[in-house]
């Protein structure tokens, strides 16, 4: 098999696709909670994708085709080989025996909340993996997660499947019931993250939050990634991506990551004007 060649693909939903690359030097040493960065040609952007899986010399990621990078991405299929896969980045989640844990997914977070609930649940750890979706039709990983945990709860924004709400709702109900948690672990959505340590906070739940949302370089290097935590400024890159979510100034990101979506959105369109174009030249 070729470097970096795509050996799997396998689309989740409509907008969002599973690949598998082999990368033998990555696999081998990822862990829970890292990243990597690939570029789909030389003149290509990087782009940070979180590690879902890697074992048997393949490393699994997930991606929403959002902008130009992943919609060129999502052209190559199984047999093309990408330009560049870096990896493995960041810092690992931390994983020990806390006792019982919960780990909250939001959407596309829910690949990355499955490799840690499961480094949790092997490590002793009692999982209660909570899911959170729009609605049925775009649930994703739910096998993978009943493997990966305890107890898996499925949500869904409309009630379709499973638990009828947000993931904080469903944690506030578990604790209500008796269920008392040592930590928990967050990872989705920023707005999502911001509510689950106000809801932990609370309840005096020690919470780690992963802040992969905003990273866009992936090494440091364009500062985009940059957070207040505890005071401080850090980079959730290099020295995260997690991080005691009741220290982060969520408004701070939350409104600096907002002015990245018009250039996405620009990104997105150039690319589906080419190959409009591109067809209709062909």
């Amino acid at each position: 098999m070729n470097k970096y060649q795509i050996a799997q693909k396998k689309p989740l939903t409509p907008e969002i696709t599973q690949i598998s690359v082999y990368a033998p030097l990555v696999a081998a040493k990822a862990k829970a909670g890292q990243f990597i960065i690939l570029r789909v040609s030389e003149e290509g952007e990087r782009i940070p994708l979180t590690i879902s899986n890697a074992e048997n010399d393949l490393v699994t990621v997930i991606y929403q085709k959002i902008g130009g990078t992943t919609l060129a991405l999502d052209e190559l299929n199984e047999g093309d080989c990408l330009h560049d896969f870096v990896g493995p980045l960041g810092v690992p989640t931390e994983v020990e025996d806390l006792g019982r844990v919960a780990v909250l997914g939001g959407g596309l977070g829910c690949a990355i909340a499955l490799p840690v609930a499961r480094a949790l649940h092997q490590a002793g750890n009692q999982v209660d993996l909570i899911g959170g979706f729009k609605t049925k039709d775009i649930v994703i990983l739910e096998e993978e997660m009943s493997k990966a945990c305890t107890d898996l709860h499925i949500c869904t924004d409309d009630g379709t499947y499973g638990y009828h709400g947000f993931v904080t709702g469903k944690l506030e109900e578990l604790i209500a019931g008796g269920v008392k948690f040592d930590h928990v672990f967050a990872i989705g959505p920023l707005m999502m993250m911001k509510f689950a340590c106000k809801l932990t906070e609370k309840y005096n739940i020690p919470t780690t939050v992963s802040m992969n949302p905003i990273m866009i370089d992936g090494t440091g290097m364009c500062g985009c990634c940059r957070l207040t935590v505890g005071g401080e400024v850090k980079f959730a890159c290099v020295d995260g991506p997690d991080f005691d979510g009741h220290k982060v100034d969520f408004d701070e990101v939350i409104a600096r990551n907002a002015t990245y979506k018009e250039f996405e959105a620009k990104a997105k369109e150039k690319h589906l004007c080419r190959l409009g174009g591109g067809a209709m030249n062909g």
